[in-house]
């Protein structure tokens, strides 16, 4: 494939494997990708609202795709400018009796669950009945009905079917398994004659997706206010979403795959459009990588990474970053020591299992790693073989994370399934070949 077409990744193979080349050094600059949770947040707040919305650098990632088609479908008017897209929203009236497909976006399906609730029988499906379709979704169904939404499901997994009205109220819901079940309620809450007062039980994960929701309906116009650590969120009702104009931020857990291979190589790379004041958990894997000897500095909305220093490991609670901790264990691999993510149970319920894959393929590549129930721990290396095919699981993370150490084996490495980047950074290999990263490409049987 000439270089041409690699830079334009609409031109690759619907599906393929790649062949990631060891390189010497990353050089160059690149403008981080539009946030993937910001993105599919203002896309669903400006369907919520009645009238127009633009939503200024919206991400091409599938989860995008996926939740346009479902709005689209719902009765939303989509219309692309550019890198833009103006939605002329159905306020608290999406059409009733339709069948959504979300694909593979476990966020997207779950925050158009909440929202069904102002429908008559909404189904959501999806053609990836190994990955999202296994992942369970109990927790906020059996809030909805809480509510009075009547729901069937397949024992708390796909497909699934709700009905409203809903009134509100009072509500609990189970934050130990995911912030997205909370989030879904919180986008719910405006719309309903009661609003909610929302109680999170258990230990809360990923706080800082709970305060992009938080921060997605104060741009909107809504009212909310929540307890300091998000135990209690309250949202009146009666509201409605302002329609309006949105920038969405660069995206922070792609951003920290290409800081990281940054921080291996020698080089200098200067990463774009990541603001410093920003509410996404994976901003933190900046201080990770810094804490591991990584040279990194900030020049306003720009970090300029200067590769190739030592390495040390880490013990780190991985909660607040767990979108970043494959990238961040691609470092540890190659760091001085044994890192440790803590507190990271959810990894487990991801496109795949990001704890027990992620050591299984560690170790493929000849690297020392363990796991428990809610840590993954792996030791540094001085070198990587390569010369090996590793299973990419369907999962874009764990793509970014085996391309991570490609780059700095010994021999080629061949990633299964690497179309699955798609999911959430369709730019990330020419962005990482704008660097000097070589890849080959090989089609796959569809």
């Amino acid at each position: 494939m000439n270089e041409g077409a690699l830079l334009d990744h609409l031109t690759l193979p619907e599906q393929f494997d790649v062949v990631v080349h060891p390189v010497r050094e990353l050089r160059g600059d690149v403008r981080a990708q539009p946030s993937k949770n910001y993105t599919t947040r203002y896309l669903l707040a400006a369907a919520l609202a009645e009238g127009e919305t633009r939503v200024v650098g919206v991400a091409t990632s599938e989860d995008a795709h996926a939740m346009l088609r479902c709005l689209t479908d719902w009765g939303a008017g989509i219309e692309h400018i550019g890198d833009d897209v103006v939605i002329r929203g159905f306020g608290a009236a999406p059409r009733a009796g339709v069948t959504l497909n979300p694909g593979n976006a476990g966020a997207v399906a779950r925050f158009l669950m909440g929202v069904a609730a102002l429908t008559r029988d909404t189904t959501l499906v999806t053609d990836h009945p190994d990955s999202l379709g296994r992942r369970p979704q109990g927790d906020l169904l059996e809030a909805l009905e809480r509510l009075g939404a009547r729901v069937s499901s397949n024992e708390g997994r796909l497909p699934v079917t709700i009905s409203g009205p809903v009134r509100g109220g009072v509500v609990e819901v189970s934050a130990e398994r995911s912030s997205q079940y909370a989030s879904a309620l919180m986008f719910l809450a405006p719309l309903l004659p009661g609003g909610l007062d929302l109680r999170l039980t258990g230990q809360i994960k990923s706080h800082a997706p709970l305060r992009q929701t938080l921060d997605t309906l104060a741009a909107f116009g809504i009212r909310a206010s929540a307890s300091d650590d998000l135990s209690r969120v309250q949202i009146p009702g009666g509201q409605r979403y302002q329609p309006g104009r949105v920038l969405v931020p660069g995206d922070y857990p792609g951003s920290a795959a290409l800081l990281a291979a940054a921080a291996l190589l020698p080089g200098e790379v200067r990463l774009s459009n990541l603001r410093e004041n920003d509410l996404q958990g994976e901003r933190e894997a900046v201080d990770v990588l810094r804490e591991m000897g990584a040279d990194i500095h900030r020049e306003g909305d720009t970090l300029i990474v200067r590769g190739g220093q030592t390495l040390r490991a880490v013990n780190r609670d991985g909660d607040g970053f767990t979108d970043a901790v494959q990238a961040l264990t691609a470092a540890a691999a190659l760091a001085e020591g044994t890192t440790t993510w803590h507190n990271v149970y959810t990894l487990r319920l991801k496109e795949c299992d990001r704890i027990s894959d992620t050591r299984r393929e560690l170790e493929r590549l000849g690297l020392q790693a363990r796991e428990t129930e809610d840590s993954l721990s792996v030791t540094g290396a001085a070198q990587i073989a390569g010369g090996v095919t590793a299973d990419g699981h369907g999962d874009h993370r764990m793509i970014m994370l085996l391309t991570l150490l490609g780059l700095r084996a010994e021999a080629p490495v061949r990633i299964t399934g690497a179309h699955h980047i798609r999911k959430s950074y369709p730019q990330f290999f020419a962005h990482l070949h704008s660097l000097g990263a070589r890849f080959d490409f090989v089609e796959r049987d569809t």
